[in-house]
């Protein structure tokens, strides 16, 4: 089906989970006055990213008081949103979670925690164990946060598991300029439409903005169809919400023209895997 998504560029308060939470009902409640179907908001969007030892203290509980007022919002919009999740054994996760009909519709943990540069995710947080597609009013999806994305078996393993969007959810820093643009702008272009275009999905991608220690998250977020282009873009920098039409026919046709996933053949990628893994003794 056709939909509609709003991109919510926002500029979370590092371990202000109350304000912050105000800050996503509000624009929320704008997505749904502009019509959206879908509402996206960043990695870590209700907690800030450098959060170290406050991980602890920002955590919520998937049954959390917070988090049932997005359940009760995605009865008029489906609602993906990241934070910091707490299990019932004191685990704590960067986590993604899809909201749809007032119901958590799919958890997805970040796999992949970067602890190069300025990052060092895997000291506070556990890592997720799985990529798994899960279906919705607008077809299959899979969800991915910000690192999972940069290593290429994940988006390949949802779209085996038959996902037609990806969303991934971001929380990058801007660094480095490239022929005149931001370095990361480029190499985040260029992953996202390079994904889109091997996986014959659309991606959705949503950043944050703002400063936090000194840092700058450079936003950017942008929609790519099937074919691989950039359809709708978020300007860099600057809190916006963007709305953007994603178009099944689009899909239809890219799926037919360049029929990539249809002649994949996983068990020649299993056994390969396999052997490669005896060999390593692992």
């Amino acid at each position: 089906m056709d939909f509609s998504v709003a991109m919510l560029q926002i500029k979370p308060k590092l371990g202000r989970v109350a304000d912050n939470l105000s800050l996503l009902k509000e624009q929320v409640e704008m997505a749904i006055e502009q019509k959206a179907d879908l509402a996206v908001l960043p990695e870590l969007a209700l907690t800030g990213y450098f959060l170290k030892d406050l991980v602890p203290e920002v955590a919520l509980g998937i049954e959390s008081p917070e988090l049932a007022i997005l359940k009760e919002l995605s009865k008029r919009i489906s609602i993906t949103v990241g934070f910091v999740e707490v299990t019932s054994d004191y685990q704590f996760y960067n986590s993604a979670a899809w909201f749809e009909g007032g119901e958590l519709k799919h958890l997805h943990r970040k796999v992949y925690l970067p602890t190069y540069g300025l990052f060092d995710e895997q000291r506070y947080l556990g890592r997720g164990d799985r990529f798994r597609a899960f279906d919705t009013k607008f077809g299959r999806v899979g969800l991915l946060v910000c690192e999972d994305m940069w290593h290429l078996s994940a988006p390949y393993l949802l779209a085996m598991d038959g996902a037609t969007t990806l969303v991934c959810l971001s929380s990058s820093p801007g660094r480095g300029v490239d022929h005149g643009e931001l370095g990361t702008a480029t190499a985040w272009h260029n992953l996202t439409t390079a994904t889109a275009r091997f996986l014959t999905c659309r991606v959705i991608y949503i950043n944050r903005v703002g400063y936090e220690d000194g840092v700058a998250f450079w936003g950017g977020s942008h929609v790519v169809a099937p074919s691989g282009e950039i359809v709708t873009a978020a300007p860099e920098f600057e809190p916006s919400l963007t709305l953007a039409r994603l178009v099944e026919a689009e899909l239809r046709r890219e799926r037919i023209a360049s029929p990539l996933l249809r002649d994949e053949n996983i068990s020649i990628t299993l056994r390969e895997l396999a052997k490669i893994d005896r060999e390593r003794g692992c």
